[in-house]
């Protein structure tokens, strides 16, 4: 059995708040876990990687990706072909790896083209990809938010929903996305729209429970919201809209939001005069709402993972460190933003027994900085950084 020592870092653990300088930590090479970390001159070892004073931090979760989609396209996905769509997955896959993200959780892909991914990953034919808790296909009724050929399980009842359900997970997805609300990026339909309705996510969420997975809902606006939390789903995904009675009863079930905060700003900024009006007009008008509702989730109480979904237009692969200077402004402070992704990303997906923060007896995947993070979210935006995952390098 051979170790690796690390040393020679100011460590930010994800656990706590604070850095802890002249750092070092050890990693099993065969688990990849680490089995030792303390401070001040570390203990002999096999193998020795000086970091020359540099910053260490957890690898990022991004809990809301879709990396069957082209955040260059401004005509979404429609046409393509399943080989495109992997090819373009792959490649997405890396760069979310290349920007710090060590653990994506998929909220609706092309063809189930994650799930064939994840075997291939499992195999060991799959290099530099982040780990990945796939969903497949999501869930909208007929005409709704992510009625497209491909992308979407339609349904319009509690027993089709049962059914697809069960061939979800049949064909191997471990979460599941369905649309509560209306949303941007679709045509002819708006925020406020309600879509699948309360027995029918009821019905997901029994079926995925059943096999301790969690269900994610797209809401933007009320009463999706309402009727996805009544549902009892695990993540409101957006959640723009979300109000003080909805956040109590996020607070009460456990409830997490996954803001998105750098896709509706993208859509609302960077679309101007490239995207359709009737796209940037709905992103443009919410998002000053979406400050202020989710800051008051926030100081209330309500818990939030880090998640971009990426893929939406101008919404790229490498932008999910952006996403913590928009948590900030909700009344974060770095530290609290950083754990969105350490702590709360990695229970509300149950892999917080060996994933998120950096702590012995779990597996060691972490990004190599030149600044600070604790003192500016800028330092993570770094495009140069190291990536390791169980303690070896990947980019």
């Amino acid at each position: 059995m051979t170790q690796t020592t690390f040393k020679n870092f100011t460590l930010f653990d994800g656990a706590t708040d604070q850095n802890q300088p002249n750092a070092w930590f050890v990693v099993d090479d065969a688990t990849g876990k680490m089995v030792d970390r303390g401070q001040g001159t570390p203990p002999a070892a096999d193998q020795v990687v000086d970091f020359g004073g540099q910053y260490v931090m957890p690898g990022f979760f991004n809990v809301h990706t879709h990396i069957t989609s082209d955040p260059a396209s401004a005509s979404g996905n429609l046409g393509r072909s399943e080989t495109v769509a992997t090819v373009m997955a792959v490649r997405n896959l890396q760069t979310l790896l290349r920007s710090g993200v060590t653990y994506i959780r998929q909220c609706g892909t092309d063809f189930d083209v994650d799930i064939k991914l994840k075997q291939l990953q499992r195999a060991g034919q799959l290099a530099h990809t982040p780990h990945m808790m796939t969903s497949g296909r999501a869930f909208s009724m007929t005409g709704g938010h992510g009625d497209m050929p491909g992308f979407a399980y339609l349904v319009d009842s509690p027993d089709e929903m049962r059914k697809h359900i069960r061939q979800a997970f049949k064909a191997g997805a471990e979460s599941i996305k369905v649309m509560a609300t209306g949303g941007v990026m679709t045509p002819n339909d708006f925020m406020e729209d309600p879509q699948l309705s309360v027995a029918e996510m009821r019905t997901a969420v029994e079926e995925a429970h059943h096999k301790r997975h969690v269900v994610a809902a797209h809401a933007e606006g009320n009463p999706g919201i309402q009727n996805a939390l009544d549902a009892g789903v695990d993540t409101i995904e957006h959640g723009f809209y979300t109000n003080a009675a909805e956040a109590k009863q996020m607070i009460r079930q456990g409830t997490y939001i996954t803001p998105t905060l750098v896709a509706e700003a993208a859509v609302a900024i960077q679309g101007q005069g490239v995207l359709p009006d009737w796209e940037v007009k709905k992103a443009a008008d919410a998002l000053d709402d979406t400050f202020e509702n989710l800051t008051k989730a926030f100081t209330a109480g309500v818990k939030f993972t880090c998640g971009t979904d990426a893929g939406t237009p101008f919404n790229g692969f490498e932008r999910t460190p952006d996403e913590f200077g928009y948590m900030t402004k909700l009344g974060m402070t770095p530290a609290q933003a950083y754990q969105c992704s350490s702590i709360n990303s990695a229970k509300m997906m149950g892999v917080d027994a060996e994933y998120g923060t950096l702590e012995i007896g779990k597996f060691a995947d972490f990004q190599v900085l030149a600044a600070d993070p604790l003192a500016d979210t800028a330092a993570v935006t770094q495009t140069d950084k190291q990536v390791f995952m169980g303690g070896h390098r990947e980019f």
